[in-house]
């Protein structure tokens, strides 16, 4: 039995973090070596195990894999959250696309400078109520069913619910003009293997502080 998969990143949320979302909700163990000093990313580098030169980087079924995409994709293929058909596959990409712009304005937010990033969280909030969740919120309701996709969990829903936990962290009645994203959130939390992710203790990692991001920093040149 292959062994579990294993992930190379630093100690925070960054790209690996709907990584480690999509193997814990599908209920799979998982290791991490982190990234700690600029010497551990070299080490990495040197050893040839990037391909690009770049973390994340998941170990799993024999393979060294980098690039996030195509991570979270093989994750979802294999563990079967990922649509029983193209059609689907495509509209969980899209949804998918969608939160994962979302999420990058979130996550590149602590890196800012301090004068822009009152502005930019603005622009963020903005974005999630007037963009984004609004397209969530209407096709939970024009097919009235649990999920997003084919009335069936998948990394769309998993993704999603990452999503409106990191922007209720910047903003925590966000959801108050959508009910159906409420109820949505609700249900997805309450999924067993999501559930214990959620729980303090677990593999997720808290929102970056400015502590991290000096570590951050370091390591990468930044």
């Amino acid at each position: 039995m292959a062994g579990k998969p294993k992930l190379h990143y630093t100690k925070g949320r960054g790209k690996m973090e709907s990584i480690r979302w999509l193997l814990a909700a599908a209920g799979v163990e998982f290791e991490e070596e982190f990234i700690e000093t600029k010497e551990d990313l070299e080490k990495l580098r040197n050893d040839g195990v990037l391909l690009f030169q770049q973390v994340p980087m998941v170990e799993i079924d024999g393979m060294k894999m980098v690039q996030t995409r195509a991570i979270l994709s093989y994750i979802a293929a294999k563990y079967n959250l990922y649509g029983k058909d193209l059609k689907e596959r495509a509209w969980i990409d899209m949804y998918v696309e969608g939160t994962t712009d979302l999420m990058g304005m979130i996550m590149y937010l602590p890196f800012q400078p301090a004068d822009t990033k009152e502005k930019n969280l603005a622009l963020i909030i903005e974005r999630a109520t007037t963009r984004y969740f609004p397209v969530y919120e209407k096709a939970l309701k024009d097919h009235g069913q649990d999920y997003l996709v084919g009335n069936k969990l998948s990394w769309a829903d998993i993704h999603l619910l990452e999503a409106i936990l990191m922007v209720e962290e910047c903003k925590a009645d966000v959801l108050s003009a959508f009910p159906l994203l409420q109820a949505f959130k609700g249900r997805i939390s309450n999924i067993p293997t999501i559930k214990k992710f959620l729980q303090p203790g677990s593999q997720r990692k808290p929102p970056t502080d400015e502590k991290f991001v000096a570590v951050v920093r370091k390591i990468f040149n930044i």
